[in-house]
C-alpha cells in the first residue's frame, strides 16, 4: 500500500467514523469476541506461521507467550468495558453547586499500530484489540520480518472487519516511515530506541499523540548472600525465552563480587536443565533474521576481542537442519565500558554479569545508564528490595521472578524515558486511547449569575468567600 493509498484508507476511516455515533458496549464485547474465537479457530497456524518466520519457535512457546496473554487480555477487556465506559462523577466546588461535573470517556478516532518482529501475534493484536475496546478504527502496520504471520494477520483481520473499521499495511522500512507520518488521533509503536525516535518526529509533525514501548538494558539486582539456584532458574527461563528476543528480557544481571562464580555454576546448571538439547532443542527458539543473528555474534566478537571472557553453553553441539540461526545461551563475563554489550541493548541469549561491592554500586550502575524498560530484584530483605525500588526508575518491575508484569492484566506496561513513553495496557490502555471529555452542566438555579455581574451587594458576598 503506498503512500497515497494508505492515506485514502486513513481518510476513509476518518469520514466512516465522524458519520457513526460510537460503538455500544455490546458492539464492542462483540467485536473482542469474535477477535478471540479467530484466534483460537487460528491457533495451529499462527504456530506454524511463527515457527516458519524464526527458523524455528515451538508451538508450546507460542501459546504460552503469545496465544495465553492475549486472550487473557481481550477477556479483561471485555469483562472491564462497562465500568470504564461508564460516565465518572467529579467533584464541584461549593460555590458552583448544585451543578454537576463529570467525565466522558470518548474515541479518538483512528488509531496507528506499527508492530515489532519478535513477538508478531501479541504486540500487534493486544494494541489493537484496546484500539477496539476504546472505540476506535485501526490502521495497522506489522512487521516485513514475519511474512507469514503477517500475512495470516491480514486474511483473518479482513475476514473480522471491514477496512473503515481495521485496516492492515504491508511493506518494508519505507512504507513503515510514510505510515508513522500519517495523521493519526493516536499512535503506537514497538520496536527499538533508534526507530522509535524517529516514528516520534514524524508523528510530531501532525501533533499526533504516541505511545512508545521500546527497549533498553534491563537489568537484575541480585541480593548478596541469596542461595542462587531459584533465581538462575527464573533469569534463564527470562532471558532465553523466545532466544532472548523480548523486550523486557534480563538484559544483563548485577551479582556480588563474593557471589559470581557461584551464580555462574547455578546459571549454567539452570539453562541445560530447560534445554537438555542445547541450541538444537525443540523448545528453543531461532534468530529471527540473519541481520540480527550477525548483529549479535558481532556483539561477542567485539566482547572477546576486547578482553572479556564468554562462556557458551552447549550440551549439544549439532544445529540440526533448518536451524542456521540458532544461537547457543552464553555468560559474558569481564565486560567493559568500551564492549558493545555493555551499552547496547542485547535482544539476544547473551547474558553479561557485572560484579558489585555494595548495593549502591549496583544501584548507581543502573542509574548511571538510559532508564529500562524492566527491571528485576531477587531477594527477600526487605531493606534491599525497598531501597532498590525507591532510589531507580524503570518501566515496571518483578521481584523474585522475571517477565511475569506483563502478564498481569490490571498492570500498565510501559516505558520511561529511553524505554518508552505511555502504557497500553489494562485501564490506563484504554484511556490513552480515549478522550477524556470533561463536561460541567450547570444547574437552573445557581450562584454563578452574581459573577456575571462586577457589582451589587450579592457579588461582593460570593467574592469574599471565595478570597476568603
Amino acid at each position: 500500500m503506498v503512500t497515497a493509498s494508505m492515506a485514502t484508507v486513513l481518510a476513509q476511516q476518518r469520514a466512516s467514523f465522524m458519520r457513526q455515533d460510537a460503538p455500544t458496549l455490546i458492539e464492542r464485547r462483540s467485536d473482542l469476541m469474535r477477535l478471540r474465537q479467530a484466534l483460537l479457530a487460528r491457533r495451529s497456524e499462527f504456530a506454524a506461521s511463527i515457527d516458519a518466520d524464526f527458523g524455528h519457535r515451538s508451538a508450546y512457546e507460542t501459546s504460552i507467550m503469545e496465544l495465553v496473554p492475549l486472550v487473557h487480555g481481550i477477556d479483561y477487556l471485555r469483562r472491564n468495558l462497562r465500568r470504564w465506559m461508564r460516565p465518572e462523577r467529579r467533584r464541584v466546588a461549593l460555590h458552583f453547586r448544585p451543578a454537576t461535573a463529570r467525565v466522558v470517556h470518548q474515541p479518538l478516532g483512528v488509531v496507528g499500530i506499527i508492530a515489532p518482529w519478535n513477538y508478531p501475534l501479541s504486540l500487534s493484536l493486544m494494541p489493537l484489540a484496546t484500539a477496539i475496546a476504546a472505540g476506535n478504527r485501526v490502521m495497522f502496520k506489522p512487521s516485513e520480518f514475519t511474512p507469514a504471520t503477517t500475512a495470516l494477520l491480514e486474511s483473518m483481520l479482513h475476514a473480522l472487519f471491514p477496512e473503515q473499521r481495521v485496516a492492515v499495511v504491508t511493506g518494508g522500512a519505507e512504507v513503515g516511515a510514510a505510515f508513522a507520518a500519517l495523521p493519526f488521533d493516536h499512535l503506537i509503536f514497538t520496536g527499538s530506541t533508534r526507530v522509535g525516535r524517529s516514528v516520534m518526529r514524524s508523528a510530531a509533525e501532525n501533533l499526533v499523540p504516541v505511545t512508545l514501548e521500546l527497549g533498553g538494558k534491563s537489568p537484575v539486582i541480585i541480593e548478596p548472600g541469596l542461595a542462587l539456584e531459584g533465581p538462575a532458574i527464573s533469569i534463564a527461563y527470562g532471558k532465553l525465552a523466545n532466544a532472548g528476543q523480548t523486550c523486557i528480557a534480563p538484559d544483563y544481571a548485577l551479582v556480588h563480587e563474593n557471589d559470581v562464580t557461584p551464580f555462574v555454576a547455578c546459571y549454567i546448571q539452570a539453562v541445560r536443565r530447560l534445554y537438555p538439547g542445547g541450541s538444537s532443542d525443540p523448545a528453543y527458539a531461532s534468530i529471527n533474521n540473519s541481520q540480527h543473528y550477525q548483529r549479535l555474534l558481532g556483539l561477542l566478537e567485539d566482547a572477546r576481542n576486547k578482553g572479556a571472557r564468554v562462556i557458551e553453553i552447549e550440551s549439544d553441539q549439532r544445529s540440526g537442519p533448518g536451524r542456521e540461526r540458532t544461537l547457543a545461551p552464553s555468560v559474558v563475563l569481564d565486560a567493559t565500558a568500551d564492549m558493545a554489550v555493555s551499552h547496547d541493548e542485547i535482544f539476544g541469549p547473551v547474558l553479561p554479569i557485572v560484579p558489585y561491592r555494595e548495593l549502591d554500586d549496583a544501584i548507581a550502575y543502573v542509574n548511571a545508564r538510559p532508564r529500562p524498560l524492566a527491571l528485576y530484584i531477587f531477594g527477600h530483605d526487605r531493606g534491599v528490595r525497598r531501597r532498590v525500588l525507591e532510589r531507580t526508575i524503570s518501566g515496571n518491575v518483578t521481584i523474585n521472578d522475571t517477565l511475569l508484569h506483563f502478564a498481569q492484566d490490571d498492570l500498565p506496561f510501559g516505558g520511561v524515558g529511553a524505554s518508552g513513553m505511555g502504557a497500553y495496557h489494562g485501564r490506563e490502555g484504554f484511556v490513552a486511547l480515549s478522550h477524556a471529555k470533561g463536561i460541567f452542566q450547570q444547574a437552573r438555579w445557581n450562584l454563578g449569575a452574581a459573577l456575571h455581574s462586577p457589582f451589587g451587594r450579592l457579588a461582593d458576598v460570593v467574592l469574599a468567600y471565595l478570597l476568603r
